[in-house]
């Protein structure tokens, strides 16, 4: 059951499996950012927004809004650190693993997004805000996963870059080459897919994670968990095999 999805996070890296598995990570960053709007009121992939807000609220005397905007960008920019740590841990150690434990980390830590859900209502002062900061690390650290491997190439936590990416190739698809002594405009047909299914599958978790949190509130952090895991496994399973043999 493994084996069509094992090379997702393997070291041996192609741009069609980046691709395959920056689909699957936009998918999971569109659901948690709709279910996350719908459990703590804001986007947490957003630090574009969060870093406005910041700035608004330094400016209308707002500091402590303003300084729980900055805690949710540096949480974010924590996240993104520690996909960075394991993945050099892991090479150093030379794990099959080293890409997919940042992922691991992140469906436990949605797991625990569930259990904050639980406690929110109960001690809403306390947790909402934690909830915050750990979506925000969550969203940091899969930016940086997808990031690394793919050297910059493929991004699935925020679409403003890849909307301005489509942008540009259907700019150059749609341009009309008039001169015949002038190199013409061509269109990056292979980009303007990639970039178009990205777009597709975040728009598609974001539907997905509405949906799953309108029906089963916090519980629908587990299939997502249950996805990362499944990416992970196999090269988890290897390594674990053979340090066992070591």
């Amino acid at each position: 059951m493994f084996a069509p999805i094992r090379g997702f996070t393997g070291l041996r890296r192609t741009p069609q499996t980046d691709l395959k598995l920056g689909s699957v990570l936009a998918f999971v960053a569109g659901a948690i950012n709709a279910g996350g709007f719908l459990a703590v009121g804001q986007y947490t992939s957003h630090m574009t927004g969060i870093v406005s807000t910041v700035a608004d609220h330094l400016v209308l005397g707002q500091f402590v809004l303003a300084l729980s905007g900055l805690a949710a960008l540096l949480a974010f920019l924590l996240g993104a650190m520690c996909t960075t740590w394991l993945v050099n841990w892991g090479m150093r150690l030379k794990l099959l693993s080293a890409y997919g434990l940042p992922l691991a980390v992140e469906a436990a830590l949605l797991l625990v997004f569930g259990l904050f859900g639980a406690a929110i209502g109960l001690m809403h002062a306390v947790f909402l805000p934690l909830t915050v900061l750990l979506l925000c690390f969550i969203m940091g650290l899969q930016n940086a996963v997808i990031t690394k491997i793919s050297q910059a190439r493929i991004r699935t936590t925020h679409v403003t870059g890849l909307v301005t990416d489509l942008g540009i190739e259907l700019g150059k698809l749609l341009y009309v080459n008039r001169r015949a002594d002038m190199p013409p405009v061509r269109a990056d047909r292979q980009r303007l897919r990639v970039h178009l299914q990205l777009i597709g599958c975040f728009l598609a978790g974001g539907v997905m994670g509405a949906l799953g949190f309108n029906h089963l509130g916090y519980l629908s952090t587990v299939p997502l968990a249950a996805l990362l895991l499944l990416l992970v496994l196999r090269p988890l399973l290897d390594d674990w095999q053979r340090l066992r043999l070591v």
